[in-house]
């Protein structure tokens, strides 16, 4: 048969086209994952309700704005609840993306950090939120920066903090009332028992642990809650969150002391290669080489300081568990016939000694170098190395040249790090402590209840050690660089605001049978920053 040349070329289409089919369907088995459609299980989400604390809030960068807001982790799992039947999501938002607020036209809490190249920085600009102003409408999201879990029943609370002041119903609303007044039909509770450790731990420990004072009326920003009063409070949230036959998810608390602003900042910073240290350490080894010996006659020879002039050496801190020794060492000092001639290495005349044994006494009495075992809270680095000028000034009134004066007061070098910069292992302890407790009351709570639990606990172990898997992502919480803690090393970034929220909806797979995790509806947490450009305002 004689084919011409446009059918021939007709006839190949055809056949190539059957080709592509047969080969399309051949494969269509091995290369293609069909997906099960996403179902809500025994869930339903149709109105979402979030009580938590600064996670919930979206906090991230030491602020609280708008675009924090709308990547915070409930604002992400609402979305995802809305395939699903899930409504709408109101939040309390702020009026901006610098951060901070004003009260009555005045700076009262500073704009967000920004990374500026080398480190955490704040923005440079004014806040315009001022959070005396009332907003109004339907909130889905409670979730309150700086709530302790006693603060949700406390009448009038939006008194004392302007987070919820500005969204509270009433003057005497609690946070409680308020959420529980939205009739949710599914809530997460995330981060109560936070806030009751962490003021304690960023303030280095200065606070009280007050297991055993079951009035937290009587209690200070910095004290760690009873866990008897924890339990209360959240066993009472936890009813009241139910009480209309709402399913819903509880998490865990983290051991907070694995987040950045605990770890970066090593034990060991005083680098001899730096010119401003490095030169004075033949000085500082003599001045403590005298100091030492006291420490030797004493028997506490642990307690002596040495600078190393080839490897970076451990600051200086006060313990307060260690004995006080001030008057012992003034005295040991007082007696010394050559003291006299040491001080005047230093320009002091013999009748200060009784002066300097003193000072030195006072200030050395509980002091160590720091090990491994200390945490160094994440604005100590900016203080270590630095001259104290209060207490320099303070030398100098007693008596000490300005020059002498400002040697004694470098912060961590001759001046002891206060309690306030340091974690020491007994506060560290205290920490741990609490908060075991408080997961011990979550996990009963929730079993007790048929709540699905989240162990964010685990997960941060887990990130701040081998890092943590999401998607194609492994976040770790190295400051800046590792994906999970925002720039104030306390927070999360957006990022891991996303894993977290994941973190939640596998846990509602496993106790209410939905399936966002089958069905390929996670999210993905590539789609979200782990920081904000400063341009972002």
């Amino acid at each position: 048969m004689k084919m011409n040349f446009k059918t021939k070329y007709i006839w190949l289409a055809a056949l190539c086209l059957t080709f592509a089919a047969c080969s399309d369907d051949d494969n269509s088995g091995s290369d293609e994952t069909v997906l099960p459609p996403l179902t809500a299980g025994e869930a339903d989400f149709s109105k979402y309700v979030s009580v938590g604390a600064s996670f919930s809030a979206g906090f991230t960068d030491n602020a609280l704005f708008i675009a924090g807001q709308q990547n915070s982790f409930p604002n992400m799992l609402s979305q995802q609840f809305a395939l699903v039947g899930g409504g709408s999501f109101g939040q309390p938002l702020m009026s901006d993306n610098i951060g901070g607020f004003l009260v009555g036209g005045n700076v009262a809490a500073s704009p967000r950090l920004y990374f500026n190249g080398s480190g955490p920085a704040p923005l440079p600009a004014t806040p315009t939120t001022e959070i005396t102003t009332h907003l109004t409408g339907s909130f889905n999201n409670y979730g309150i920066p700086g709530i302790k879990s006693f603060h949700l029943g406390i009448a009038g609370y939006g008194a004392l903090n302007p987070y919820f002041g500005r969204m509270a119903s009433t003057p005497t609303a609690t946070v409680l009332g308020d959420a529980v007044a939205q009739n949710a039909t599914f809530f997460t509770l995330s981060e109560i028992g936070g806030n009751d450790v962490l003021g304690y731990a960023t303030s280095g420990g200065a606070g009280v642990d007050q297991t055993g004072n079951m009035d937290p009326s009587t209690y200070g920003s910095a004290d760690i809650t009873d866990p008897t009063v924890f339990a209360a409070s959240f066993s009472a949230a936890v009813d009241a969150l139910t009480a209309n036959g709402a399913k819903g998810v509880v998490a865990n608390v983290p051991y907070i002391t694995s987040l950045a602003h605990f770890t970066t900042v090593p034990y060991n910073p005083l680098d001899p290669s730096n010119p401003s240290f490095g030169p004075q350490i033949p000085t500082l080894n003599t001045i403590y080489g005298a100091l030492n010996q006291v420490y030797a006659y004493l028997n506490v020879p642990e307690r002596s300081v040495v600078f190393s002039e080839t490897e970076a050496s451990p600051v200086v801190i006060k313990d307060e568990t260690l004995a006080d020794l001030s008057a012992q060492i003034a005295a040991v000092l007082s007696a010394n016939p050559d003291f006299p001639a040491f001080i005047g290495q230093f320009g002091l005349p013999p009748q200060a000694a009784p002066l300097v044994a003193g000072l030195l006494g006072q200030t050395y009495g509980q002091t160590r170098q720091a090990n491994a075992n200390d945490l160094f809270v994440l604005p100590s680095s900016s203080v270590i190395g630095t001259v104290n000028q209060q207490y320099a000034s303070a030398l100098a009134m007693q008596g000490l040249p300005a020059a002498v004066a400002g040697q004694f007061s470098v912060e961590g070098v001759t001046l002891p790090l206060e309690d306030k910069w340091v974690l020491i292992p007994s506060e560290q302890q205290a920490v741990k402590t609490a908060t075991d407790a408080y997961n011990a009351t979550i996990e009963a709570v929730a079993a007790n209840k048929g709540l699905a639990l989240v162990d964010f606990k685990s997960i941060l172990v887990e990130a701040s050690t081998t890092g943590y898997a999401d998607g194609d992502f492994v976040l770790n919480t190295s400051l800046v660089t590792g994906g999970l803690c925002s720039l104030d090393g306390v927070h999360l970034t957006a990022r891991g605001y996303a894993a977290m929220a994941n973190a939640i909806l596998i846990a509602i797979d496993e106790t209410y049978g939905s399936n966002f995790e089958a069905s390929g509806n996670l999210i993905n947490v590539g789609d979200f920053p782990t920081n904000y450009p400063p341009t972002l305002q």
